[in-house]
């Protein structure tokens, strides 16, 4: 199985009180994703990172657009997601 790619949706703005508009990452979390290597932790992270997501709001078209991105890369979508 393919290692889980980064939840960046290639947006890359950060205006909503340091967080992405397209992802909701902050500048550390992008770095955090990059550094880690185990698949496990890199699926772990999504996982946080909707869950942020939905306690910020507004971050709707994320899921739209991360869900694309893994049927490119022919990730399982459910197991992530």
């Amino acid at each position: 199985m393919p290692k889980t790619p980064s939840p960046c949706i290639d947006v890359c703005k950060y205006k909503r009180q340091g967080h992405c508009i397209g992802c909701s990452m902050t500048k550390t979390q992008k770095s955090m994703f990059k550094a880690l290597k185990k698949d496990s932790h890199r699926t772990a992270f999504v996982q946080m990172l909707t869950a942020q997501q939905d306690q910020l709001g507004a971050f709707k078209h994320w899921q739209k657009a991360y869900r694309k991105k893994l049927t490119k890369r022919k990730n399982a979508a459910e197991d992530i997601l």
